[in-house]
């Protein structure tokens, strides 16, 4: 039985976590870690983490990055491996949390659904073949998400740019510039509105033509169960960094 602590248990994605471990056969909540505890769980819940007594054999994280931060200092002098569902994070924390792969394991993926994996892969074969066209992305979420872009349109941006020789740049906010596109550009749209769990679009713009490739997310269910099988399938890794390329090859 593995027994899992969840980062951020009472956010949206946390109650969605702690409640498809409930009903995993091989799983049980050991405990939780969150701002407040509203003492509606069936687990303990902390909110300072130096005042966990358990010891979980993974974390899951679905929290913000300065809380993500916080429980890889407890993963790391604890040993215990973590995997990191959070988004938002600057290309130095990044870089930080690649540190601290080098004394836990580490699965990280700005978006847990197996079908956004194979977006991605679509994306490595289709992007070199349209390479000479204007690229744009768009991602539409619910009204309550902080940061724009979303982690998935940059991880769908950074693998088009890799895929095509890394010279492109991200194009974030246009309102400012009064001239024409830039050919090695990769637009960025971001739309927040309702209840909309996610939805991204890769275009291709060409001369006469445009290739469209759209992946929508209709529960967050889906996050909640790739973030499950990711925490299984870390359990007795070796220390590093693992991502939903390791999980599904």
């Amino acid at each position: 039985m593995i027994e899992v602590m969840i980062n951020g248990c009472d956010g949206k994605m946390g109650r969605v976590v702690s409640e498809l471990v409930e009903k995993n056969e091989n799983m049980i909540v050991k405990c939780g870690v969150d701002m407040a505890d509203n003492g509606d769980t069936n687990f303990p819940v902390y909110t300072d983490l130096s005042h966990i007594s358990e010891k979980p054999d993974v974390i899951i994280d679905f929290s913000i990055p300065v809380a993500t931060f916080k429980v890889l200092e407890y993963a790391k002098t604890n040993s215990i491996p973590i995997v990191i569902a959070t988004t938002g994070f600057s290309k130095d924390e990044e870089e930080k949390i690649k540190e601290y792969s080098k004394y836990i394991p580490i699965f990280k993926s700005a978006n847990m659904s197996f079908s956004i994996n194979l977006f991605q892969h679509l994306l490595k074969e289709i992007a070199p073949k349209l390479a000479d066209t204007d690229i744009e992305i768009v991602e539409t979420h619910h009204n309550r998400k902080i940061d724009a872009p979303s982690g998935t349109a940059q991880m769908l941006a950074d693998t088009i740019n890799n895929a095509i020789g890394g010279d492109r740049v991200c194009e974030y906010d246009r309102h400012s510039k009064h001239e024409k596109r830039n050919p090695k550009e990769i637009g960025m749209s971001s739309i927040r509105g309702g209840n909309i769990v996610g939805e991204h679009s890769v275009m291709f713009f060409g001369e006469s033509e445009t290739f469209e490739i759209k992946h929508t997310s209709y529960s967050r269910n889906v996050f909640a169960e790739g973030a499950i099988k990711a925490a299984s399938f870390i359990v007795g890794k070796e220390n590093g960094f693992y991502n939903m390329d390791d999980l599904v090859n």
